[in-house]
């Protein structure tokens, strides 16, 4: 088993630490970002560090197209390589004390403390120093507003313990930063002006130049204090206002910093500068009244989302810390938004939309957020639709092709097995549409911009396949499926199987609304469909009984991870990657996927054969795995199984699982540890029309609960080690499905725990 690496003390509402750990400061930003979803940043320090870490601070929808170009160039390959920069550093504060620089990498300090507050969003930290006679206690607390989505707060106190003390404060704008996961020397910003009103202090900035057609980006940042600077200086791609302070023992300071964030996505560049004097105006309150509406607003979204865990602080705490990431990145306010897998808190995967949304956050969205949010998730995709044709014309082929990595609908991800061989992505678009319409029985989407979306996709599929007369089914070659541990693969089940289920929805959608709805296919279109469903090639084993993942994959030495030596482990970090795809090992759900989204569809005897086979070959290095194996482990009884993938999806990034968190956390695969309580633990399921549950407690816990919105209700769920209790809190009563019994919940329902 993987030796986790835990800096934080488990606390239920709190990621904390008296450590200041320079070996792991980067892995200590990451597990302390936060963000309001039109900004965010990594944990960095408001004043200077030079020890090692990895300054970030990023914007929504702010993004640039990086060259892709390359020896083996061929023809369909993407003419970039989209992005996320890293912005302007607003918080940067200098301070000296006595001319001493305080910077924790270089000098002495004493009752360190840093603690993220997850209940309220807000982030503290505070230190001793003892510098050229003086004594002196910091403590920083900063926010960023998730009522006021421009604006960022922070305060900064110093309490002079002994001495006297001459504290100095360069408080900046700083566009000097850089990206680390490429182009590691260039800046992608350009100054277009900067200067001083009576509102504040101000930086306006630009990306660079691209050869791409891509627009460019304006950015203005404008800050305030707490009283007035002594001067302000200005540098190449930077402004700062300087303060200076006498204190003596027993005296405390107390300065504060207010900044408003303003980008060309919402404001033209020449009237950023006088929105953002108009916001600071506006935005007036005391830093306590603004903290105060920081934390009430905080406290409405956990009385919906809240996952409370009795007997487990571990699995408390990392169930709360994936919640307040996943809406710190995404609260679905911003149609023109996406979740991307690193959110506010690194660079790696380009800060772009990936198939994650549709596969894992839209179940949870459906369920502690507004329909609307998941619709705008929805319209996403449709208001890419243009693009996604044009992705399928670059390959020759008819319909739309989702792009597997995208800001603007077109693809931009620059590895072959991925932008061309990953095009199983493109049945998770329909399968969302599907999901957001059975969860909620809103139909109005599907019969007109869903069934366009369909639609496309499915002529996609029509294409893309082809006939084998040898074996008279229709097959899809040349794939990478789920398990991208295997490249260019031909018949991956999950694909052909994925393809075969995205017609057959499109034509039953389509024969309901035809007369209602702008689509058209016509009779030629619809028989070939149906030919192609019919005769969809879906490898199979009989000997095993389990569908085989792809033509040749039981030719493979199939061996169990278990077998493996430890220190192999993580296998993308030890092997070589041709060593990698000729093994068995599985990265994440391939054919279980498939599974887990149609459960309704196969017998408990096919799931469990399914499962003993596959899941000892997969060593879960996707953050995504985690959680699908939770459920499937739930529903077949093998509750410590099921825990254990809880455990590994609740806390992956908590505990580093992967060693790979110290460049950002991993949110779209946080939505994991609620789904493997919720449609795992307590087996929601609502595919047959119908709210089912079946709960279990696990061992290790003493009771579970948690809120769903759905089709108008408010239902709480509480699951302790003798009953289940269904709640109905707000809406008309409804049908459920408790182990298999049907009851009408109208008020509150308990019922002993069955296994």
């Amino acid at each position: 088993m993987k030796q986790i690496q835990r800096l934080f003390d488990i606390h239920p509402w709190k990621i904390a630490t008296k450590t200041l750990d320079k070996q792991n400061r980067r892995l200590q930003e990451s597990l302390t970002s936060i963000g309001n979803g039109y900004m965010g940043m990594r944990g960095n320090f408001e004043e200077q560090y030079s020890g090692d870490h990895h300054l970030g601070t990023y914007l929504a929808g702010v993004w640039y197209p990086d060259k892709t170009r390359v020896g083996w160039w061929k023809n369909g390959y993407p003419d970039y390589f989209g992005k996320v920069i890293n912005a302007v550093n607003f918080l940067s504060l200098t301070i000296k004390v006595n001319n001493t620089t305080i910077d924790l990498a270089t000098i002495p300090y004493e009752d360190f403390y840093l603690e993220l507050d997850m209940q309220n969003g807000i982030l503290t930290r505070r230190f001793t120093v003892k510098v050229a006679n003086a004594t002196v206690r910091f403590n920083f607390e900063r926010f960023l507003s998730i009522t006021k989505k421009e604006l960022a707060v922070l305060k900064v106190t110093a309490e002079v313990i002994t001495g006297s003390a001459t504290i100095t404060i360069d408080s900046a704008l700083d566009s000097n930063v850089r990206n680390e996961d490429s182009n590691y020397d260039e800046l992608f910003w350009e100054e277009k002006a900067s200067g001083k009103k009576n509102t504040g202090t101000y930086l306006t900035v630009q990306t660079i130049p691209n050869n791409f057609g891509i627009e460019r980006f304006s950015i203005t940042a404008m800050m305030k204090h707490n009283r007035d600077s002594l001067k302000t200086l200005t540098a190449p791609l930077a402004i700062s206002d300087s303060f200076s302070y006498e204190v003596k023992a027993g005296e405390t300071i107390s300065f504060e910093k207010r900044v408003i964030i303003l980008t060309s996505r919402d404001i033209a560049e020449e009237h950023q500068v006088t929105k953002a004097a108009e916001l600071l105006a506006t935005y007036n309150e005391s830093f306590d009244t603004l903290k105060k509406e920081q934390i009430e607003a905080w406290q409405k979204r956990w009385e919906l989302a809240d996952v409370v865990i009795d007997g487990d602080p571990a699995a408390q705490q990392g169930i709360r810390f994936n919640l307040f990431q996943l809406f710190s990145t995404y609260y679905g306010d911003d149609e023109r938004l996406n979740i991307g897998p690193k959110g506010f808190t690194g660079e790696k995967y380009g800060g772009a939309t990936y198939w994650d949304t549709e596969a894992y956050a839209v179940p949870l969205y459906l369920a502690l957020a507004k329909p609307d949010v998941t619709r705008n998730l929805l319209k996403y995709r449709h208001n890419q639709l243009p693009e996604a044709h044009i992705n399928a014309q670059k390959q020759g082929l008819a319909g739309a092709l989702y792009p597997m990595v995208t800001f603007t609908g077109i693809e931009c991800h620059n590895e072959w097995e991925i932008t061309f061989e990953e095009i199983h992505r493109n049945g998770s678009i329909a399968y969302a549409i599907y999901n957001y319409t059975n969860y909620t029985g809103d139909e109005t989407y599907l019969q007109k911009e869903g069934l366009e979306v369909l639609t496309a996709i499915s002529r996609f599929w029509a294409d893309r396949v082809h006939y084998s007369k040898r074996h008279q089914k229709y097959m899809i070659h040349g794939v990478t499926g789920p398990n991208e541990y295997e490249n260019n693969i031909n018949n991956n089940w999950y694909t052909n199987m994925l393809a075969a289920w995205c017609m057959k929805y499109t034509l039953t959608s389509y024969r309901r609304f035809e007369n209602d709805t702008p689509v058209t296919i016509s009779k030629t279109e619809q028989d070939k469909w149906e030919a192609i469903i019919t005769n969809m090639y879906l490898p199979f084993d009989d000997e095993l009984g389990v569908f085989v993942q792809h033509d040749t994959f039981l030719d493979k030495d199939l061996m169990p991870v278990a077998d493996l030596d430890p220190t192999d482990l993580p296998l993308n970090q030890h092997w070589s990657w041709d060593k990698i795809l000729r093994s068995c090992f599985i990265k994440q759900a391939d054919v279980l996927q498939g599974i887990y989204y149609f459960s309704d569809q196969f017998t408990m005897e096919e799931k469990r054969r399914n499962f003993n086979f596959y899941e000892p070959m997969t060593v879960h290095e996707s953050s995504l795995s985690a959680s699908i194996h939770a459920i499937l482990a739930a529903e077949l009884g093998m509750e410590e199984k099921a825990l254990e993938m809880y455990e590994r999806t609740a806390r992956l990034d908590l505990d580093n699982y992967n060693n790979d968190t110290e460049d950002g956390l991993h949110i779209t695969s946080m939505t994991g540890s609620w789904l493997a309580i919720v449609q795992g633990f307590a087996q929601m399921k609502t595919d047959q029309k119908t709210l089912r549950f079946a709960p279990f407690l696990p061992s290790k816990w003493d009771s579970y609960a948690f809120h769903i919105n759905y089709r108008g209700r408010l239902l709480a769920v509480t699951v302790t080690k003798e009953h289940v209790t269904l709640k109905l809190i707000a809406g008309d009563k409804i049908a459920v499905t408790l182990y298999n019994k049907n009851y009408e919940l109208a008020d509150e329902i308990t019922a002993p725990i069955t296994h």
